[in-house]
């Protein structure tokens, strides 16, 4: 049975274990961030194939996370950034931006894989050769063009992301892993606090009252996909129950034998099945890309407290098209 090993503060006082510590629990070491033992994984040689591998990944993960038409090859970044630098109007200009962002990424990984093939006919390829300072120029350009990026869902953007690339080029493989354990801490943490943000909200408002079992069972089924990676074989059954949970959260109905009662306001069921479904969204923003979203995060609070409060959902901007 999976779960999400909490750090028992009030047990531990003042002995807290320092962040970073690593345990064996339940016979898997787990490494402590943000109050949570997170799943550890090997960590592969650091060698020049396997930053390849981690940045090629994280390049495709980038892309999967980010607003469409990014992903253009390597081979037009100097058609990319002539589009940009001759763009005058601010809209169309941060599109470009976007997109030369993307172009540097997929050069990076270019360059990256000739190096890893010139390395295995024998050359020896130093860190102050010329394509590897091309490489992360490339990819330190990209990573500062990263905030004119939103995130899919066109309500932010997900800077971590477009600086793990440069990460994991200028840093040893291992402390990339430790700085990917401190994200999903992160992560889980924002998921619980949206969790507790929807359940104080709801269960005051009588027709949804016995909706927390289905806001903690997704809190957890999203913390434990946060932590395990796709190539886990325990995501056979990570992700089957992360989908069910949102859907019998999505799915729940509010009892219409139950009304608002007292001296505050009618809160308008429609309103409120919508912000459950906001909720999940985010929490499922969140536990995918493995990084927290604390703009969306801190508005979707603010948002629930303002429907306890009044009654109605503020309106929100249009996203961008998904």
């Amino acid at each position: 049975m999976n779960t999400v090993y909490r750090l028992d503060r009030a047990a531990s006082n003042d002995a807290s274990p320092p962040e970073g510590t690593r345990r064996l629990i339940d016979g898997q070491e787990r490494v402590l961030y943000d109050g949570y033992w997170i799943k550890t994984y090997p960590v592969p040689a650091d060698s020049l194939d396997a930053k390849k591998r981690l940045i090629e990944a994280l390049t495709r993960r980038l892309f999967n996370h980010t607003e469409h038409g990014l992903n253009i090859p390597g081979t037009r970044l100097a058609e990319a950034r002539q589009t940009y630098e001759a763009e005058n109007d601010p809209g169309r200009r941060r599109v470009k931006a976007a997109m030369l962002a993307g172009t540097l990424f997929n050069r990076a990984t270019d360059i990256f894989r000739k190096l890893v093939e010139l390395q295995g006919d024998g050359i020896e390829i130093r860190s102050d050769d010329a394509l590897m300072r091309e490489c992360g120029q490339c990819l330190l350009e990209a990573m500062e063009l990263g905030h004119f990026v939103l995130h899919r869902s066109g309500e932010e953007g997900i800077d971590e992301l477009w600086g793990e690339p440069f990460r994991a080029f200028s840093i040893p493989v291992e402390d990339f892993y430790e700085s990917r354990y401190i994200k999903i801490g992160q992560s889980m943490r924002d998921i619980d606090r949206i969790a507790d943000a929807m359940v104080a909200t709801f269960a005051q408002i009588p027709p949804f009252a016995d909706i927390e079992k289905p806001i903690r069972e997704f809190a957890l089924a999203a913390k434990i996909k946060t932590e395990t990676l796709r190539t886990d074989p325990d995501i056979f059954e990570v992700w089957p129950q992360l989908v069910t949970a949102a859907e019998r959260l999505a799915n729940h109905a509010p009892n219409p034998t139950l009304v608002d009662g007292g001296e505050g306001p009618v809160h308008n069921i429609s309103d409120g099945l919508l912000l459950i479904r906001n909720g999940r969204d985010l929490v499922f923003y969140i536990t995918r890309a493995r990084t927290p979203m604390p703009k969306s995060t801190r508005e979707y609070i603010e948002r629930c407290a303002t429907y306890l409060g009044t009654g109605f959902v503020p309106l929100m901007p249009s996203p961008l098209p998904a």
